[in-house]
């Protein structure tokens, strides 16, 4: 099965800001990805402000009304002036941000690479010798299969369904496939670790394109099928026995597919939350063997389980005794060498760059350090995050945004209390709840201990293993220890941000601490606008379809009143309607049920951080900059971190399987419903931007 980050960090996923969504090519999400922290000098990526302060006036179309669409007149001349990069699926204000950051760490991660006189076992030698490996083509190519060959020869030995069970049960093991399982937070019990289980053990990115007919899905089971049989030859399979393969891998991941349940419902967290007894999960999955799955990973104490998707399991067990052994360990190969051709020879990767394009439409792969610092980053987060803190992130940057959250978090209480749909009673344990946020920023305050971990220059793909197998370890070993609060789910240099609900925390890596969402040149207006509505979003996640389910403690807990939950219930519905209407191209829909929590997210965001705003004396003072007065800066100011565009794949890739909507979108969706932006602009009723009040949506 699948260890590590996968259950560990379900929580964190579905609650977080999605700035870089789509930007990693395919062979790349392979790669457990995790993140660190830093200290980044407040230079401005270029092409951010461009003639203005703060706002960049050249990214203006000033042929569109801003009442006519906001994103168009904001983001307008930008767009037509910034094509995609080949290399790329998506650009936008983030990628630029990125880009500028990965610029950054390339010269950490090449100073460290030329030190070989790191001391042995330092994070500055992990550090260097991970990232050298990963650059070394030449030692990739000469190595071939040498350092996979072990553990392909490992899976061809299996004999019985004993001999697989014992496989898959060995924390060791790498890639298995078949469903999830690992070590994470009570969703209703936050003091206590507890062993969960859920699906898992597809390739495709979504279980539907396994599933449905139409033209889109067909053509990526094509090419999905084409990168196997290539794969597989490549393994020494001829033709016939490499077709035979592939397709038996398919019917196998077609079976799960059927089984899994949708984006949709896995988000319901009630539904998703089944525990019982070990004894009785064990007599309910016989074939999975439970009990020895628990004493490889050293959890034989475990008397409980909570699993996610009950029926998937089910049929996993099924399978495990249906399934001819010989196709379960073609599945097996599978899963294990498409896991690693970032680290394998070129042939691999270009391999999987090409089935890539297919669902991002990128026309060249990233260069090849990129992609190196990318796994670096991923295996080594916050070894590497040390390095890049003290590089690129200031106490002062820092200082900042912690008086920004507190602002905001005043605001907020404020706006709950405003509410004239909820009742005391909710409103007191939404305030409890607001007031126990948890604020993270830039970087964690313990980072982890890698002294365990062996890295040399010697093999890169040994390096995936050996961090593969610390990670798997380091969350097994959580099990009956106090909950670690002080556990980060991204590394430093990301450009991100995201609301834990397990933990009620809200995270901003110093990644995104940067222009343009936050640039301590500009005006609050744009700040505001920018990094405050971040952090307004983050917060709004604790109360948004799903984070609001969780209590103050972090607790999956009902403490709302019935009539108070019916009355969000059906506010949101109204969300989801204006967004279920949004199609970005052809016939397809951005889906308001996938995206609930992200559209909410955007809308509350923005309202907390306009009422904070307007404390501010800028907003006081009302004086123009640039032509524009504060509150038009202050919406300019959030469009333009949205301003961006995709590759048509990559943008039909998005709505099949993202929780969040278009940029376009997430710009104008929130302002539609905000009168606060239509008095800014002079808008009225009839203009695209105003929506009619009676189908206008307002929560907080």
């Amino acid at each position: 099965m699948t260890h590590f980050s996968l259950l560990r960090r379900a929580a964190v996923s579905a609650a977080v800001l999605g700035l870089a969504a789509g930007a990693v090519q395919a062979q790349d999400t392979k790669i457990k990805t995790k993140s660190g922290a830093g200290k980044v000098k407040t230079t401005v990526p270029a092409g951010t402000a461009q003639g203005g302060t703060g706002i960049s006036l050249a990214s203006l179309d000033r042929s569109v009304a801003p009442c006519t669409d906001f994103f168009q007149f904001a983001s307008g001349s930008w767009l037509k002036n910034n094509p995609i990069p080949p290399a790329e699926t998506r650009w936008g204000a983030f990628n630029q941000l990125i880009n500028h950051n990965q610029d950054v760490e390339r010269r950490i991660l090449e100073k460290a690479a030329a030190d070989r006189s790191a001391k042995p076992g330092s994070n500055l030698q992990k550090v260097g010798d991970f990232y050298a490996a990963s650059m070394d083509s030449v030692a990739i190519e000469k190595a071939g299969l040498k350092y996979l060959q072990p553990r392909l020869d490992r899976i061809a030995a299996i004999k019985d369904l004993g001999e697989m069970q014992q496989y898959l049960a060995d924390p060791k093991s790498f890639a298995t496939g078949w469903y999830g399982f690992g070590v994470s937070q009570d969703p209703k019990n936050s003091t206590q670790y507890v062993v969960r289980m859920g699906q898992g053990g597809l390739s495709l990115s979504d279980r539907d394109y396994y599933l449905k007919d139409d033209a889109r899905s067909k053509t990526i089971r094509a090419a999905y099928q084409t990168y196997q049989v290539n794969l597989f030859k490549m393994l020494g399979d001829d033709l016939a026995t490499a077709e035979k393969n592939a397709a038996t891998v398919t019917r196998i991941e077609t079976r799960l597919a059927k089984a899994s349940r949708s984006r949709v419902d896995l988000r319901d967290r009630e539904k998703n939350y089944n525990k019982m007894t070990v004894t009785q999960a064990a007599a309910d999955y016989p074939n999975l063997n439970l009990p020895l799955v628990l004493k490889a990973g050293g959890l034989g104490a475990a008397k409980e389980v909570i699993v996610g998707q009950p029926e998937f399991l089910k049929e996993v067990s099924t399978m495990f005794k249906e399934e001819p052994l010989a196709d379960q360990k073609q599945y097996l190969r599978w899963h294990l060498v498409s896991a690693v051709t970032s680290a394998l020879p070129k042939a691999y990767g270009d391999e999987a760059f090409k089935f890539s394009q297919v669902t991002s439409g990128a026309k060249q792969q990233q260069p090849r350090w990129k992609r190196a610092l990318r796994a670096t980053d991923g295996a080594l987060g916050e070894a590497f995050g040390q390095l890049y803190v003290d590089e690129a992130f200031s106490p002062e940057a820092k200082a900042r945004a912690k008086v920004m959250v507190e602002n905001l978090r005043q605001a907020y209480a404020e706006r709950i209390q405003a509410t004239d749909w909820m009742s005391a009673a909710t409103k007191a344990e939404a305030t409890k709840k607001l007031n126990a946020f948890t604020v993270k920023i830039g970087y964690p305050d313990k980072w982890k201990d890698y002294s365990d971990l062996k890295i040399s220059r010697e093999s890169a793909l040994n390096n995936l293993f050996a961090t593969a197998e610390w990670e798997s370890k380091d969350n097994l070993s959580r099990f009956g220890k106090p909950i670690d609060r002080g556990e980060w789910g991204m590394t430093p240099p990301t450009v991100n941000a995201y609301y834990n609900s397990s933990l009620n925390e809200i995270v901003f890596p110093a990644g995104i601490l940067q222009p343009p969402f936050y640039d301590p040149k500009a005006d609050d207006a744009v700040n505001y606008g920018g990094i405050g509505a971040v952090i307004g979003h983050e917060m709004t996640h604790g109360f948004d379809d799903q984070g609001r389910k969780s209590d103050s403690q972090g607790n999956l807990r009902d403490w709302w009143t019935k009539e108070d939950a019916e009355k969000f219930t059906q506010r949101a519905a109204v969300v989801g309607k204006q967004f279920d209407a949004f199609s970005p191209l052809d016939s397809v829909h951005v889906n308001g049920a996938l995206t609930m929590g992200e559209n909410l997210a955007d809308l509350g965001g923005l309202t907390i951080a306009y009422q904070a705003f307007m404390k501010t004396p800028q907003a006081k003072a009302g004086k123009s900059i640039d032509g524009f007065t504060p509150q038009q800066r202050f919406f300019l100011g959030y469009a333009q971190i949205w301003r961006g565009h995709k590759r048509p794949e990559a943008l039909r890739q998005q709505i099949q399987t993202d929780p969040h909507s278009p940029e376009q979108y997430r710009t104008n969706g929130p302002l539609q419903n905000m009168p606060e932006f239509h008095q800014a602009f002079g808008c009225k009723d009839g203009d695209a931007m105003v929506r009619p009040a009676a189908v206008r949506a307002k929560i907080w």
